[in-house]
């Protein structure tokens, strides 16, 4: 019996013809891997990202070493890697110390993490949600006064551990501080991987009728309850255009420990295929790197096409 080695394509003409893969893996992927790898790997990985053509590879992060210490090789990986033509590389920073890190580094473009909620917001950034602008607008501005473009992540936009169910107002308005800073981009996450399609299609919708520009709105779905693919399609439906995902499925989901974390880039750029839509990405030497980043993992990947595909 024969494998197919590609989607058969029907394309759509309700859908945006060309979508942005945001690749996360070698920093939201790494840094909820257990493992930490040695610096040359690290390259490796956003090198070989990069010359599978996928547009923009989140190299990596500049945070505290203590706080995440799989990334704690920044400004090594910075250095080493090939900056490949036409590529974005940003990279995540905390605060101003962590901007400047960046910016040294030859970074240019950065991107800053907000919370849709409070408990996360205590949780992950030492401060109530209310008081998280303060953090990141000095950052934001700074980085703009420089020329360089900002994303503003937005985590639990749709479910939270400790809260539950979130208010879709609460993210539009997190969104728009987000936006009034200097922000020039945003990433909506579902962080623990519960929204459903209308969830998705709804805080879209209501974004767009704030006022946000729909080209600066990028999702990022974690696959916890197996919605990602669903939710980032009614996301196309809606016009998004920039998708977060990662390679082979890198980085599980930090609250359950059993559960997956983000949308494999290989099970998102099967489905773009099929619908048509172009990414640039080479879907053959994206499975690739993901079968040999098992390898130094040592596990399979949690990509359905790279299982479907690698063996």
């Amino acid at each position: 019996m024969g494998t197919m080695r590609a989607p058969v394509r029907v394309s759509r003409d309700d859908l945006p013809d060309r979508v942005t893969i945001w690749e996360v893996g070698a920093r939201d992927g790494l840094q909820n891997e257990a493992a930490v790898l040695d610096t040359a790997t690290k390259v490796e990985l956003v090198d070989r990202l990069s010359a599978a053509g996928l547009p923009v590879v989140e190299a990596t992060s500049f945070v505290r070493p203590d706080r995440v210490p799989q990334l704690a090789d920044a400004a090594e990986v910075m250095a080493a890697i090939t900056r490949a033509p036409g590529v974005r590389y940003p990279v995540l920073v905390p605060n101003l110390r962590g901007l400047d890190a960046a910016i040294a580094s030859g970074a240019r473009e950065i991107a800053v993490f907000a919370s849709a909620t409070d408990s996360f917001a205590r949780r992950n950034l030492g401060r109530p949600m209310a008081e998280q602008m303060a953090m990141f607008t000095p950052v934001v501005s700074t980085a703009r006064e420089r020329g360089l473009p900002v994303r503003g992540y937005v985590s639990m936009c749709f479910g939270d551990p400790w809260e539950g169910a979130v208010d879709a107002g609460q993210v539009v308005d997190v969104c728009a501080a987000l936006l009034a800073a200097g922000c020039t981009s945003l990433s909506l996450g579902d962080t623990i991987g519960v929204a459903t399609p209308g969830q998705a299609r709804d805080l879209v919708a209501r974004l767009v009728r704030s006022g946000v520009a729909l080209e600066s709105i990028g999702v990022h779905f974690h696959d916890t309850y197996g919605q990602a693919l669903a939710n980032t399609f009614a996301a196309l439906e809606c016009g998004v255009r920039t998708v977060d995902s990662s390679a082979g499925g890198l980085g599980g989901c930090p609250f359950a420990e059993s559960a997956t974390g983000n949308l494999a880039t290989e099970d998102l750029v099967w489905m773009l295929d099929g619908l048509g839509v172009e990414t640039g990405v080479d879907l053959a030497a994206l499975v690739a790197t993901s079968v040999w980043m098992g390898e130094r993992l040592g596990r399979a990947p949690a990509s359905r096409v790279v299982q479907a595909l690698g063996g």
